[in-house]
């Protein structure tokens, strides 16, 4: 157990410094149940996370819309993907019925969601009004 906690405060560590870096953003940042809290409340930009599962072939279909929406708004807003599959409590914390489901963020609060393959546009949109 007491390696757990060491191996956990590591992943927090690794993921401010991640965060810190403008290049961080330029992607779509995987998240788990150990970590996820943490980097949602230490964001200092808003956080739009998708909750998606590899069987779901609408997430797969959103996927290249969330890598290029991070290109674009690098500088301004932080990328996520959560898998639902592996990590149920979180999914089941935010009431997650139906995916794709993104939520923004904004200072570790869910400000927004979007439900489904909407494609970029609704993305962006939703996105825009919590910059």
């Amino acid at each position: 157990m007491p390696e757990d906690k060491e191996l956990e405060r590591i992943q927090i560590k690794k993921m401010k410094e991640m965060m810190k870096r403008k290049k961080e953003t330029k992607s779509v940042t995987p998240l788990n149940s150990s970590n996820f809290e943490e980097f949602i409340k230490s964001a200092k930009l808003p956080v739009i996370v998708d909750f998606w599962a590899g069987w779901c072939m609408p997430c797969k279909i959103m996927a290249p819309v969330m890598e290029e929406l991070a290109r674009n708004y690098a500088e301004k807003a932080i990328f996520a993907k959560l898998n639902i599959d592996e990590n149920l409590e979180v999914a089941n914390r935010y009431n997650v019925m139906s995916i794709p489901l993104f939520i923004i963020f904004k200072q570790g609060h869910p400000v927004e969601r979007i439900v489904g393959a909407v494609g970029r546009g609704p993305l962006e949109e939703a996105l825009k009004k919590q910059l």
